[in-house]
């Protein structure tokens, strides 16, 4: 497990903080930006153009230095004559991407933008439009619901929070019962990424309407995950978080929805190192989950399989996907190895055991909600199939 816990802590780092200063050449900019979709209602700035590239503005007449900081790189702002400081990034890729302004030293989310929780805080994000987007874009199509609840966990002593993705026409045939997708986020998230960032809802709604997903209940609860920090990761606990998950929380979701209660009718997925849990807990607990999904978080190797007593026979699919970008970083640099083993050769090698398992790799996307959100999209038409 050691290289496991390895590759975690340098794809957290790739996740998070800035490395270096930058500033764009104005002469190549298309001038075509737009406001980014992810704006608070009524703000013009971020703008977006066609490049990817986001233009940030803020009014700090009494500032000395104003940065944009995205994709861990910092880009310096100029100050006009009113004090309002304004500039561009490189392009970025297609997706969701936190960012957040240095103002003087001081990293402060922008006021302009909606704000979300990455990187163990509240802030801005940005919504790259993408080629793709039409997945989890709101379309006319029946809509279920999102709902917020709290269940009881008395191994924490307190109520717990998570959010209960339920598809469309749960309300009207009340006798129909549906399998339970469990799904983790990843560390410096909490159980509020897959519903704000993934976009789990939309994403699941027009697979459903256009018959390429069967309708399933999703259950997002927080990992448990940022507690532990950046160098203490090696000692990360799953027992906690399996306590909750395995006796008090699937319990509860069986108890207060219409759920399919049976091992083959409910899975488990996570991203990072909700990818990691998911692997934890999975491959201890197979007569719970029977389909297992990780989006940046590993793999399962056919050591994995050989070494877990049932698995031949209790599991029924088997998800793996990377960002093309990790893939490539994989490559180039092997000293920091593939987290579980070549996450490729290992579904390959597991598929030839007779294994329904998959690998997929998001186009030109890195560690980031967009490789995730299409993971998610690949992973749903494959669950709960006959």
């Amino acid at each position: 497990m050691k290289q496991d816990f390895v590759f975690l802590v340098i794809m957290l780092l790739t996740f998070s903080g800035s490395i270096c200063s930058a500033q764009t050449d104005q002469q190549t900019i298309n001038e075509d930006f737009n406001s980014a979709a992810t704006n608070q209602p009524g703000k013009e700035y971020p703008m977006v153009n066609s490049e990817g590239r986001i233009r940030a503005s803020i009014l700090a007449p009494d500032a000395h230095k104003v940065q944009l900081d995205i994709s861990a790189v910092k880009y310096d702002l100029t100050k006009d004559e009113k004090g309002v400081w304004t500039g561009e990034s490189d392009p970025q890729d297609e997706g969701f991407h936190y960012y957040q302004l240095w103002i003087d030293g001081a990293a402060v989310p922008d006021p302009n933008s909606l704000y979300y929780y990455g990187a163990m805080r509240w802030g801005s994000g940005i919504e790259i439009p993408a080629k793709d987007q039409n997945f989890y874009a709101l379309n006319d199509v029946p809509h279920g619901q999102i709902r917020q609840i709290l269940f009881p966990s008395k191994s924490t002593n307190t109520s717990c929070q998570a959010f209960v993705y339920t598809p469309s026409g749960y309300e009207k045939d009340l006798n129909k019962r549906y399998p339970v997708l469990y799904l983790q986020h990843g560390w410096g998230e909490n159980e509020y990424g897959w519903p704000n960032q993934g976009k789990v809802n939309l994403i699941m709604d027009n697979l459903i309407a256009k018959g390429k997903s069967e309708p399933f209940i999703i259950v997002m609860p927080y990992g448990m995950t940022n507690n532990v920090k950046i160098g203490g990761l090696r000692n990360f606990d799953i027992k906690p978080f399996q306590t909750v998950l395995i006796d008090e929380l699937i319990p509860y979701i069986d108890t207060n929805f219409r759920t399919l209660t049976d091992q083959s009718n409910r899975a488990m997925a996570g991203l990072s190192m909700g990818g990691f849990e998911t692997k934890l807990i999975t491959l201890s607990n197979l007569d719970t989950f029977s389909s297992i999904g990780l989006f940046s978080g590993g793999s399962i190797s056919l050591d994995d399989v050989n070494n877990t007593p049932g698995f031949k026979e209790k599991v029924k699919l088997v998800f793996v996907s990377y960002g093309e970008r990790e893939i490539e970083n994989m490559k180039n640099r092997p000293s920091r190895g593939p987290f579980g083993g070549d996450p490729k050769e290992g579904i390959e090698a597991i598929s030839k055991e007779g294994i329904n398992a998959h690998f997929y790799v998001s186009p030109k996307t890195a560690h980031e909600w967009q490789s995730w959100r299409r993971s998610l999209h690949e992973f749903a038409q494959l669950l709960f199939k006959d």
